[in-house]
């Protein structure tokens, strides 16, 4: 079954130094973008991270640092990778949780002030394991019946995470072929920012979702410790959950103003 689609969707796949959204950094980055008309526009690329690669994350998808030193760097390609996503929504393989959390903080790094929560995004892996709790592999053999060969490289993973979303389409009769069920089927818990530090409560106000403020409103707290929120800037958190705690400061000066 192909996507009905009303815009493009990119479905794309990360190799990166680790697993770390705030420290870690791109190493390939693979993007197939699928076209409402079906045509596909697809491109892989190599990555300096700028910082080395270790021996175990190199055992994982057999990048070395040689193999990196004369590619261009992430800022580099920045522009090339706005300029192909920036119309699109996103498809990915645990997307959600780790793939747009750290492409978000290497735009912002880079300079890209392109807010990646606009665009709807589907986590095949969610869909996957809502349905039969597997690895990709093993979804790839599940539902499309074929053996994925070089799993961890990003093109072979990103076209296989494609070919997965439309077999679960034809499996599935209750998954409607529409890019906003399949954003929604396939989110986890509704945050702000990416890596889940800062939620909503019932009333769609942003709350603290870690530590001692756990549960309190997120513009209350910043008022009353002003210094907490000069010590969250200077910690070591995402720079998109930094935004997000700069936004809502911003909006709370203004409305006094």
């Amino acid at each position: 079954m192909e996507l009905k689609l009303s815009k493009p969707i990119c479905f794309f796949d990360l190799e990166t130094t680790g697993v770390n959204v705030a420290n870690d950094r791109i190493v390939e980055i693979s993007i197939l973008k699928v076209f409402p008309n079906g045509n596909k526009e697809s491109h892989t690329w190599r990555v300096n991270p700028t910082i080395p690669i270790p021996k175990a994350t190199t055992a994982v998808h057999g990048i070395t640092d040689e193999m990196v030193v004369n590619e261009p760097t992430f800022k580099e390609l920045a522009p090339k990778v706005y300029n192909l996503i920036k119309d699109s929504d996103l498809g990915g393989y645990n997307s959600n949780r780790f793939d747009i959390p750290l492409l978000a903080e290497e735009l912002l790094r880079a300079e890209v002030d392109f807010d990646l929560k606009k665009a709807l995004s589907v986590d095949v892996q969610t869909i996957f394991h809502k349905k039969e709790k597997r690895t990709l592999e093993a979804a790839y053999k599940f539902y499309c019946d074929k053996d994925l060969t070089n799993a961890h490289s990003a093109e072979a993973d990103t076209n296989a995470t494609y070919e997965v979303l439309k077999s679960q389409l034809d499996r599935y009769e209750d998954l409607e072929n529409d890019v906003n069920f399949l954003a929604s089927f396939s989110a986890h818990k509704n945050f702000v920012d990416f890596a889940g530090y800062i939620g909503y409560d019932k009333n769609k106000r942003e709350i603290f979702a870690f530590g001692k403020h756990k549960g309190k409103l997120v513009e209350e707290v910043l008022e009353k410790e002003p210094g907490y929120f000069g010590w969250l800037l200077n910690a070591d958190f995402p720079l998109y959950t930094k935004k997000v705690l700069t936004r809502i400061k911003l909006s709370k000066l203004n409305n006094k103003l």
